[in-house]
């Protein structure tokens, strides 16, 4: 589970759906990142990133740590 990307979304008061929206994105596919049921391309990355405003490679750290 990638509870750091709920707590940016919610700490910046945007539901799923709209992050959805504003990156071009289905709003299952942000529901399964944030579960950690689904990695994203590095297109769909870099999207929520500029939409949340994060480095889009923290996706791939959060997976490296859970690797170790």
């Amino acid at each position: 589970m990638r509870t750091w990307l709920k707590n940016i979304r919610t700490e910046k008061n945007l539901t799923q759906s709209e992050i959805a929206k504003m990156a071009g994105v289905d709003v299952t596919m942000i529901s399964k990142i944030e579960l950690g049921e689904r990695r994203p391309s590095v297109e769909v990355a870099k999207k929520i990133a500029a939409v949340l405003g994060f480095d889009w490679t923290r996706f791939y750290d959060d997976e490296q740590a859970a690797s170790k």
